[in-house]
């Protein structure tokens, strides 16, 4: 795990996180790497998290009153990962800052109030803030579309100056074909997945925005890594949250692989 750094201007960081499967609370060495990491974040007034696993449009927020159940959206895991809790604050003040700020653009902003937060929002906070004492809001993707994700991003930066930690949630890898559990979570990741995550530090590292939108036609084995684009689109919000600065260089802040893919996720200063 690589230092995180610290930020210059006062504003919250910004990340992208490969979220695992709900198994992560399994990971002795995943969880310990989540936990040293939101122990170097600041402490945040809020979380707006952007999952893989909310694609809604028009763009939509989750319930704001804390008391919605989790989204429990996978199939085929023990009775015990289906029993799990998060019960943060909602966080309606963040619901009325986003809605305000798409306003701006000429977008509304729906509101779901029967919708809790899904694996991809919950699975990583349970370990980064144990407490569930951080407002949480997760906020769907509109589209799949690389440059409006990015622009969705930009819209949302100003939250940054509020204290509100906007986190994407995917995967740097995430063809499950690969998945393999009988080698246990150390096992060595197919050519392609290695080929795309190297790629990927390199792009992110050196801030080639273009690059990691025009994805499929830069990286290596694109198509691979990703069959569907939904666990890689959030960093196109954390791109465009950071885009202000002009320098989007991510670091690195946990890689390696689990079960053969990508667990690479940055922050962005």
């Amino acid at each position: 795990m690589t230092s995180t750094p610290a930020s210059t201007d006062g504003r919250m960081p910004v990340l992208y996180l490969s979220h695992g499967a709900p198994p992560l609370a399994d990971d002795e060495r995943w969880t310990a790497e989540l936990a040293a990491w939101s122990a170097d974040l600041p402490r945040p007034e809020a979380v707006l998290v952007v999952s893989a696993h909310w694609k809604q449009a028009p763009v939509s927020v989750s319930a704001t009153t804390g008391d919605a159940p989790l989204v429990y959206d996978f199939w085929g895991f023990p009775q015990r990962y289906y029993e799990v809790t998060y019960d943060a604050p909602g966080a309606p003040g963040l619901a009325r800052s986003v809605a305000g700020l798409l306003s701006g653009v000429g977008e509304t902003l729906h509101q779901d109030p029967s919708r809790g937060l899904d694996h991809g929002a919950y699975v990583p906070l349970v370990e980064m803030f144990p407490e569930a004492d951080v407002p949480v809001l997760q906020l769907s993707m509109p589209t799949l579309d690389p440059q409006r994700l990015f622009d969705l991003g930009r819209r949302l930066a100003p939250l940054r100056d509020e204290g509100v930690l906007v986190v994407g949630s995917g995967f740097t890898t995430h063809n499950l074909r690969w998945f393999d559990p009988s080698g246990g979570p150390d096992v060595a990741p197919p050519t392609p997945s290695a080929e795309f995550d190297h790629w990927a530090a390199e792009a992110v590292g050196r801030g080639d925005v273009d690059a990691v939108l025009d994805f499929l036609a830069t990286a290596p084995a694109a198509q691979e890594a990703h069959p569907r684009t939904e666990h890689w689109a959030p960093l196109y919000v954390a791109l465009g949250a950071t885009s202000e600065a002009g320098d989007v260089r991510g670091t690195s802040v946990v890689d390696g692989f689990w079960y053969g893919l990508s667990k690479r996720s940055w922050q962005f200063t």
